[in-house]
Order: structure tokens, then sequence, then C-alpha cells
């Protein structure tokens, strides 16, 4: 259905096609469509940004996201297109990894992070010494990490970013753009300056406005489907919310972004105009081409998403698939209601259950420690069990486990075709 508002297209769609949209635009569904080494620099691409956490329980979250979109990802493979081949970079408060070739735009966002973030300033106030220092030191040895400084020799800080005044430093020059993470060590961010690590034609800042847009543009496509209520924290600083809404309103005119209204959601969302043909095939029942699966559909297996995954996190499990789901790894575990690391399963375009695990690694096994379905229907369910089975096995294998310990799983359908798979 297309009707007109303000002389700007609005699409109006079901709750179905916008849960096949969101899954899809993020490389969710119908299935896998990436593989190996460039595949997960495909997805990464597509996925818009990559979202870092340092916990590692069965796996790191970054690393999940990437299981759950290219067959065979191992772990670390987001590092080696990042930090050895140079295609990504990580960056922001908010931690995520982000294309290379972003970076003029990013660089503008930098630039009033210095000028306008309160946190920023207050470091560069309190800790103007050691940022003089570190910035000799990084000329002088090329990398540096904050390791490299022990903390009797350094002055102690109260911050959470860091008990050092070397590493406020060092996180102050890369916030603002002087440096940037050259690679990691055990998650920890070893810095270069930025010639050394970005290219020479990339250390620019885009025009004004066209950061801005893209920073729109970026938000609404990492979405799929966005409100834009709030809009990034990057395009707000130093600029009042009503030059954002001028903006919303210049890119509907020229048909950047378009008006959909899901049925049953009472607030109109915001989706790119490049994207209009998909949700037009969606609608109609059809699967883009691009999203033809390399191997299984999530219906044929079952797929589980990281913790911090965009289409489940925050909240949003529940507006898109009507799933509570919360991240419970830090809460005290007298109030946990299902587990520490908790993750939600995909099947089909539904998530219908969580699990909780961990990686016993004395006996290198991935030992299932509660398995909870959303309808225990499910729990005699033919083709469940075997999508369920084939997801297990896959993870079994991304993880690098020898086994599986299933033993918890309730229903003896699930747990035995997950033990003989």
């Amino acid at each position: 259905m297309v009707e007109k508002q303000r002389e700007v297209i609005m699409l109006t769609i079901n709750i179905d096609t916008a849960r096949r949209f969101i899954l899809g635009k993020q490389g969710l569904w119908p299935g896998r469509r990436w593989r190996g080494i460039e595949g997960t620099e495909q997805a990464m691409h597509a996925m818009e940004y990559l979202q870092l956490d340092p916990l590692q329980i069965i796996a790191r979250s970054q690393d999940i996201k990437l299981h759950s979109r290219v067959i065979d990802y191992t772990p670390g493979m987001w590092e080696d297109v990042t930090y050895q081949q140079r295609k990504f970079f990580d960056w922001g408060g908010w931690l995520a990894v982000r294309p290379m070739d972003e970076l003029p735009h990013w660089r503008v966002v930098m630039r009033r992070e210095r000028d306008s973030g309160s946190r920023l300033r207050a470091i560069a106030r309190d800790h103007a010494d050691a940022i003089v220092e570190m910035r000799a030191i990084l000329h002088e040895r090329g990398v540096v990490g904050n390791r490299d400084f022990a903390m009797a020799t350094r002055t102690r800080t109260q911050s959470y970013r860091g008990r050092k005044d070397s590493a406020l430093a060092l996180y102050y020059l890369w916030l603002t753009g002087e440096v940037m993470t050259h690679h990691r060590d055990r998650f920890e961010r070893a810095y270069a300056l930025t010639e050394k690590v970005a290219p020479v034609h990339l250390i620019r800042e885009s025009d004004e406005a066209e950061a801005d847009r893209f920073l729109l543009k970026k938000d609404v496509s990492f979405s799929g489907l966005s409100r834009l209520n709030r809009t990034s924290d990057s395009f707000r600083r130093g600029d009042p919310a009503s030059a954002a809404k001028k903006m919303i309103g210049a890119m509907l005119d020229d048909g950047d972004i378009i008006e959909v209204q899901v049925e049953g959601w009472k607030m109109v969302h915001y989706a790119l105009g490049s994207d209009a043909a998909v949700l037009h095939d969606l609608s109609a029942g059809r699967v883009p081409k691009a999203w033809t699966p390399l191997e299984t559909t999530t219906t044929e297996e079952v797929v589980f998403l990281a913790p911090l995954d965009h289409v489940s996190a925050r909240g949003r499990a529940k507006i898109v698939f009507g799933f509570d789901y919360v991240w419970e790894v830090y809460k005290p575990e007298h109030q946990r209601k299902f587990g520490y690391y908790t993750l939600p399963i995909l099947w089909g375009d539904r998530l219908v259950a969580r699990f909780d695990s961990k990686l016993d690694r004395t006996t290198n096994a991935f030992v299932i420690l509660g398995l909870w379905l959303e309808d225990e229907a499910l729990g005699n369910n033919e083709a469940f069990a075997e999508a369920l089975a084939c997801g297990f096995a896959r993870f079994v294998r991304f993880l690098g486990a020898s086994k599986l310990d299933a033993t918890a799983i309730r229903e003896p359908l699930l747990r035995q075709r997950a033990c003989s798979s």
C-alpha cells in the first residue's frame, strides 16, 4: 500500500515484512550469504557497525555476530580485515568498527568530540602534560600500548577509562583522531599516529553538511527501520536538534530516506530510499536475490544471536519479535531469570528460544546450562529439533570445542538430536 504524505512517499508494511527486512539488512535472514575472510569484510560493511565488547565467556560478542552471518567464520577474522588489511578502524565512546573509507566523515565527529565533549575537555585540562608526553612518545616509538607504562611511574586516576594518566592521555588522542588503533593484544589497544595507520588521502574532514547527512543515513541503514527520534549523538553535538529535523526533511524530499508505517506500530519509521524496492519485494513474499543463502536457511538451521546484536539488543527484541530479552551478564546472580550469557535463538524469522552455556576449557566441551522455549510445543517439533541440532553443531565447530554437553536440555527430542549431531 502506497500513499502520499507531504509530497513524500510513505510505505505501509506488516510486522512480518518489517521483521524480515530488519533481519535481512543485517545479514541474518533468510540464511548466511557470505563466506570466509572476504565474506567477513562484506558482512561488516552490510552491518554498518560492528560493536566491540571485551567479555569472552564462550566467545566475544563481535565474533558471535559474524559467526551468525558468515560461513566458515573463525574468531578473530574481523581483526584481520581491520588491523592487518586496514579495511576498517575502531573508534568511539560507543566502541564499534567502521569502514576505513568513512574516516573523513568520522574526523568531523572527532573534531566535535574534542571541541564540545565536556569529558574530553576535562581530560585535556587535567592531564595536559601527559597528553604532550604521550604524543612525543608515539612519535619516537611508533606503536604504544597502555601496558608499556607501569602504574608506579604514573599518576593514578579514578576514571573508568583508565587508572593511569598515560591511559587517559592515549584515550584522548585516540578519541580526537590524532592516533588510531594499530592492533589489539588480548583486546587491549596498541596505538599509533593516525598517519601510520590510515591512508593519507583519507586523513581529512568531509564537508559538515555532508558528514551530517552521512551520519543520519548510516543510522537508518544500521537499524533497517529507524525512528530517528534520537539521532546520533555525533550529529547533535555542536548542532541543535532543530537542524537535525531540518536535514531529515530535506532527505525525505530528496528521496534519500522514506517513511514507513508498520501496521501495529504507533510511530512512523524511516528506511533508506534505496531500500524501497527490497521492501516491495518482501511485502510481495519475494526474497531479494542478493539475500539468497549460500547454504542452509534459518528455517533449516537455527542461528544464535550475540548479546549485543542490534536486531535484538536494548529492548528491540520485544518490539520486533515479541521476545522479552535482557542480557543478564551485569545482573547479580540472584536477579537473573535465565543465565549469565544467554543467547536468543532465531528460527525462520522469529526468536523462539534462548539458551545459556559455557565453554569448559578443561574438557574442551561446549556445555548447555539451560534452554528455554517460548512455546513448549517446539519441544516435540521434529523440524525445530533438526534445525537446533544443526545450529549447535556449527557453533561447536566455531568455538573449536571437541564435544557438546546437552544434558541440561529438558526436552528429550531436542536433547537427543543435539547430542547426535
